[in-house]
């Protein structure tokens, strides 16, 4: 071979070489610009899956190379998460913790999405408390079960509970008692008093509440067993 020969090949070879670049993976937020045009594509292409059951893009507990590999899951999750349906901080930890991302990145993920808003939980409990009262007919009991349940903290819990007053618990009740009345049909008095009880009392109301609606609602309908069998119920 050549010196010619061999020296326009070594040329050759470090002109490929040098055309080789290495892709670092995407890199996370600048603090105050909130989301990152990665998590901003990542939320446009998520699938609208179940609150309860959602995939968080098959990634594998543990075994995380390094901080930054570990935070770029713990945002994928925590994304996933809030576009399946609202999220207190304490069930996005939970989801992370499930994943083995260690704490220090997960608590440093949740305060970056504290920061822009993506995680509100005096919103989330404020929401809920109006959903589940307006659309379910739920007791303030029974909402406060669910919020502690979902992690909110009990001064966040009962400024929410405080949208919903005594007043608004008993118009919720009675319109429950109402629909258990006129969709009866055959069934007997006391089978009745029973399942609308057994309704109520599912909702968080009170026997004692339950009680008293259910005999001013009977009485004024004309119903003339309307004040028996509710002293044995």
């Amino acid at each position: 071979m050549s010196a010619r020969t061999s020296g326009r090949r070594q040329a050759s070879g470090a002109r490929v070489g040098s055309g080789s670049t290495s892709r670092s993976r995407p890199t996370g937020h600048v603090i105050g610009s909130g989301l990152s045009p990665e998590e901003r594509d990542e939320v446009a292409g998520l699938d609208d899956v179940g609150a309860d059951d959602e995939d968080d893009g098959g990634l594998t507990a543990g075994g995380f190379a390094s901080d930054g590999e570990a935070e770029e899951a713990a945002r994928a999750i925590a994304l996933r998460q809030l576009a399946a349906a609202g999220k207190s901080r304490a069930q996005l930890e939970q989801a992370m913790a499930k994943r083995l991302i260690p704490e220090h990145v997960a608590r440093r993920v949740l305060d970056r999405f504290t920061e822009v808003g993506l995680i509100d939980d005096a919103e989330f409990a404020a929401m809920l408390v109006r959903t589940r009262h307006a659309e379910r007919g739920q007791s303030r009991r029974a909402i406060a079960v669910e919020l502690r349940r979902k992690g909110i903290d009990e001064e966040t819990a009962a400024g929410a509970l405080g949208q919903v007053d005594a007043d608004d618990e008993e118009a919720a009740a009675r319109a429950l008692v109402r629909r258990k009345l006129a969709t009866s049909g055959a069934l007997a008095p006391e089978v009745l008093r029973r399942r609308i009880y057994g309704a109520l009392g599912r909702k968080g109301y009170s026997p004692g509440l339950v009680a008293q609606i259910l005999r001013e609602e009977l009485v004024e309908s004309g119903d003339d067993g309307g004040e028996s069998g509710l002293e044995s119920l």
